[in-house]
């Protein structure tokens, strides 16, 4: 139970930095993905479980407060938190590349996503300007925003929250 009220503080004072602080730093209206980070760093440290969790709630305030079809973030969010959780405990966890790559990924899929949800099914079908525009520069804008955050979500996780690891919990490890 202190770990799901824990995972609900960090979801909800992401997201209040996500409609805050990250749109104040924002470049030409591109600004960094603090929620993909927070998904796929849950699904790191935590699991598959975890992550899916986390992207589910993630998701579901982003639909409550800013969506117009009500699901589609949650989705999505609960994709990149579950698929994050196949590298749980496969890595170090105080190594950042591993991360950073997922979160590249997960950004990219997350607006390739959106894009396909929200631009593709009502008839927009420019994807290399909607790539070039959006979904590249937000790309490495959160992939450096990673390397720094990262690591404030791994002492956050580690020093509040039990990391019970068991082998069932990866797709890696088998008998």
């Amino acid at each position: 139970m202190r770990n799901k009220l824990i995972t609900l503080a960090i979801i909800f004072v992401s997201f209040l930095l996500q409609c805050t602080l990250m749109k104040g730093i924002a470049i030409g209206s591109i600004s960094p993905n603090l929620l993909v980070i927070l998904c796929i760093s849950v699904g790191l440290m935590r699991g598959k479980t975890s992550g899916l969790f986390t992207g589910f709630l993630t998701g579901l305030f982003i639909d409550l407060f800013y969506g117009y079809y009500p699901g589609i973030h949650a989705g999505i969010y609960m994709y990149v938190g579950f698929l994050s959780g196949f590298f749980y405990q496969v890595y170090y966890d105080d190594d950042v590349k591993v991360p950073m790559l997922l979160a590249a990924g997960g950004d990219f899929f997350y607006n390739f996503m959106v894009f396909v949800f929200l631009f593709l099914l009502q008839g927009n079908t420019n994807f290399l300007y909607y790539l070039r525009r959006v979904i590249l520069p937000e790309m490495i804008y959160t992939l450096v925003l990673t390397a720094l955050v990262y690591r404030l979500y791994y002492k956050i996780i580690h020093r509040f929250m039990r990391v019970n690891f068991k082998e069932s919990d990866s797709l890696w490890l088998t008998k």
